[in-house]
């Protein structure tokens, strides 16, 4: 059921991938995802150590037999050396996906070729795409601008970027950005997508362990209920509109300078949000995808209700004639 190259890429069942949610990221909601058909994915900075990320992939390995992925992320806050201990980490306890994000993975295309390993690159824009391309990646995760997290500077949505970049490139393409529902499925694969991400989504499920407050919030939020932050800094992050991440944009427009800004957005604070059950207490990744999202069940309902309903509005547009 939709078998995709993406599918027949990656050896699973459903052309469904977990965004690599810091913090949230770890063994029950990634091996929850890739058990019910879909790719889970272990966030490597989620973890202090290298040795951290080694235990995480066996306690994921230890709730599935299935494949999942390690996001690496390439931000130029990040040390070259530090990357690399993760990557080797993931590398040696036998990951056969990588996920990078944040910069060009050139510098690391060779160890992973030399590994022999699948290499999906995340990108917020076409000449991003093009450029992963030429280095040699298997597949790019376009992000709309509608996506938590960094969704670029440019401000495109999905339902322009990916027809672009599918269009643009050989290898296979990954939508993300605004999607949370069987629609959202069905429109990405009509544009061309071999596949989709979702974080927001499953941020709202039973496997993901948000503190109770923080869950309420995404049930009853809309689709205008996120802002984007770091647009001074050349870093733009959608996360959920509060009156910590409003006096964050209010403090840019000011002019308030990189080193003032750090402490308040950076991974920590996140960290110190959810542990505090506090909205306030720093900013939170969140999408527009939390306007489609009404309750919380498990990881395997969201990933089952997807796919049932696309079924269903594939075969509603069978019968009308739209598609073969």
């Amino acid at each position: 059921m939709f078998p995709t190259r993406i599918t027949e890429m990656l050896g699973i069942e459903f052309p469904i991938i977990q965004g690599a949610m810091h913090g949230l990221a770890r063994a029950e909601l990634v091996a929850a995802v890739s058990n019910a058909g879909g790719l889970g994915t272990l966030s490597a900075f989620t973890f202090p150590t290298a040795q951290k990320l080694r235990d995480e992939i066996r306690k994921t390995r230890g709730l599935t037999h299935k494949p999942f992925t390690v996001n690496i992320t390439l931000l130029p806050t990040i040390h070259k050396t530090n990357s690399e201990e993760y990557i080797t980490a993931a590398l040696d306890e036998g990951i056969t996906v990588i996920e990078t994000s944040g910069r060009s993975p050139e510098p690391f295309m060779k160890l992973f070729r030399d590994a022999r390993v699948r290499v999906i690159h995340k990108v917020t824009a076409v000449r991003h795409a093009k450029t992963a391309e030429r280095l040699g990646v298997d597949a790019v995760t376009i992000v709309g601008f509608e996506g938590a997290g960094h969704p670029g500077m440019n401000d495109v949505g999905s339902l322009t970027l990916i027809p672009e970049v599918v269009d643009s490139l050989k290898i296979p393409v990954i939508a993300a950005g605004g999607i949370g529902n069987a629609r959202g499925f069905i429109a990405a694969l009509a544009l061309g997508a071999q596949g989709v991400l979702m974080g927001t989504r499953f941020m709202a499920s039973r496997e993901c362990h948000l503190p109770p407050k923080i869950s309420q919030w995404l049930v009853e939020a809309g689709e205008t209920d996120t802002l984007v932050i770091g647009r001074s800094i050349r870093n733009a992050a959608r996360v959920m509109k509060t009156a910590f991440s409003q006096k964050i944009l209010e403090m840019e427009e000011t002019g308030t300078t990189l080193p003032e800004l750090l402490p308040l957005i950076n991974g920590e604070r996140s960290k110190q949000a959810m542990e505090e059950d506090d909205i306030n207490s720093g900013v939170i990744p969140c999408g527009q995808a939390v306007g489609l999202i009404h309750d919380i069940p498990s990881v395997a309902e969201i990933i089952r209700t997807i796919i049932s309903d696309a079924e269903r509005i594939r075969q509603r547009l069978n019968n009308t004639g739209i598609t073969a």
